[in-house]
């Protein structure tokens, strides 16, 4: 049987977890906000027609930050017709999604829906089809104190402090010609470096993401980022990167294999920041935003929009995910983490129903995807400096990435408990016997074992008939013999191994 061996020493620090790594995504997008987190007359819904029910998932799920209000849907959004009085709010055509927006949710009810939900607020402005000064103009309605029109209009609207948003995007996906206006590369760095320089004109606090490309196979790929970045890069803190992995082609090894071009898409942007850097004499290392990432039945999506004229609220994107994708997830937060030196942000899309963790029926529950638990369990458990793993495994193929590693792992060292987490992803159909070397960590003894198992059920998924067909098992903690520990990953599966000091 093949075996896989693992060092882990405190020594090889990567870097110290940023919570914003547990990002998610809220767009107004299919039923995202109405009939996911927004559904007065629900009977979960607070006075705000906020879903409580969707309040204690998100809470549940660990979710740090949360990016809003798009997406491809902030390309074209006014963002002064989601404040004020919700019956003078204007009805919408939104070119994104090809849908009615109807405007009864927005900043002020996203900004009360984050309190409730204890997250920290992502904003996006419009640099599609607006600029600078409407930029500046959200930034002085949610941030600045008072005494002008717009940070007064605030305060007229309910809120008497300002929002104190911190974490901006200046735009989204402007790289992609199915964005509403699209841009070149030199066209929107400059306008994003005009802007940046204008909001921290406002509020000097405030930290700016340039947009990135929409995906690694972009064929702009890196030299948009490095012209982006010659405008921007002094102005910035963070470059987004967006990417998504589509199951439908049947090809479940290199499905599993996802986090491998993850892996390659943050050093090449990172290594294309450095580059920037350079030729500028810049010292300051700039962050990734790895601000949209998940699973996502891409190829399903012109079935979603053929046919249909402008509604309000369609069903859009609403996938059901499996155990083998819960994997994948896994895997792809095992990545961010283990890049955590230059990936300082990251938001999954989305939050609910569209390509989300938390499903809901418009009138009736909510229940959590196969994919909510590795996330859940990552954000409760991923404490701590990342520690540099250099895993010892055997390989498998794939068509789309060659041999590729059974096993993908990464480690966390809490100093404050003393305690120890490993996470780790058997990619293979077989068992794999993990020897953990722990000699760097003397006195630790496993605590547990939790694993979301695929093997047995690969096309598992969780439905509002069966919510808990694929949850985490606990699994035997492995044996122990000096510093070293043996444990037993189960074919197709995301694991979690903890280790605590002995008493």
């Amino acid at each position: 049987m093949r075996t896989a061996r693992l060092t882990i020493d405190p020594a090889f620090a990567i870097g110290a977890v940023d919570r914003r790594l547990f990002g998610s995504f809220v767009e107004h997008l299919g039923r995202c906000v109405y009939g996911g987190i927004h559904e007065p007359g629900h009977p979960e819904a607070d006075p705000l027609g906020l879903r409580r029910d969707v309040l204690a998932l998100t809470r549940e799920l660990g979710v740090s930050m949360v990016r809003y209000p798009g997406g491809n849907f902030v390309s074209g959004y006014r963002w002064e017709d989601g404040v004020g009085p919700v019956d003078d709010r204007p009805r919408r055509l939104d070119l994104a999604w090809k849908t009615i927006e109807p405007n009864t949710f927005g900043l002020d009810e996203f900004m009360a829906w984050a309190a409730a939900a204890q997250v920290e607020p992502m904003m996006a402005v419009n640099l599609g089809t607006r600029g600078v000064q409407e930029a500046c103009d959200l930034l002085e309605y949610a941030n600045h104190p008072g005494g002008t029109r717009l940070s007064d209009l605030r305060r007229a609207h309910g809120a008497q402090q300002p929002y104190g948003i911190r974490l901006w995007c200046l735009g989204n996906e402007l790289d992609g010609p199915w964005q509403v206006g699209h841009k070149t590369a030199e066209e929107y760095g400059r306008l994003a470096a005009e802007t940046a320089r204008a909001m921290k004109l406002i509020d000097p606090s405030v930290s700016l993401v340039a947009c990135g490309s929409s995906g690694r196979g972009m064929p702009t790929f890196a030299s948009w980022e490095a012209t982006v970045l010659e405008h921007t890069y002094e102005h910035v803190d963070y470059i987004s990167a967006h990417s998504y992995y589509d199951p439908t082609d049947g090809d479940r090894a290199s499905l599993l294999a996802s986090a491998v071009d993850m892996d390659a898409f943050i050093s090449e942007v990172v290594a294309t920041a450095d580059h920037v850097a350079a030729r500028l004499r810049q010292t300051r290392k700039l962050k990734v935003s790895f601000d949209e990432w998940n699973v996502w039945y891409q190829s399903r999506v012109q079935g979603d929009l053929d046919g249909r004229g402008w509604v309000e609220a369609p069903a859009l994107l609403e996938d059901d995910y499996t155990a083998v994708d819960a994997v994948v997830v896994g895997d792809l937060l095992i990545t961010l983490l283990r890049h955590a030196d230059r990936v300082g942000v990251a938001a999954q899309a989305q939050l609910a129903n569209v390509i989300a963790p938390i499903r809901t029926r418009t009138g009736g529950p909510a229940w959590r995807q196969t994919i909510f638990h590795p996330f859940a369990l990552t954000a409760r458990y991923a404490r701590g400096t990342v520690l540099r793993t250099e895993p010892v495994s055997p390989t498998y193929p794939t068509k789309r990435y060659g041999d590729v590693p059974v096993l993908d792992t990464v480690a966390l060292h809490d100093e404050e408990s003393g305690g120890l987490t490993v996470f780790a992803v058997n990619r293979g159909t077989d068992d794999l016997p993990l020897d953990l070397d722990l000699r760097g960590l003397s006195g630790l003894r496993p605590v547990q074992h939790l694993s979301l198992v695929a093997g047995d059920d690969p096309e598992g998924v969780n439905t509002e008939a069966e919510p808990d067909r694929v949850t985490p098992r606990e699994l035997p903690t492995g044996t122990v013999d000096g510093d070293r520990c043996a444990v037993r990953l189960p074919a197709v599966s995301w694991n979690v191994l903890r280790f605590a000091p002995l008493a």
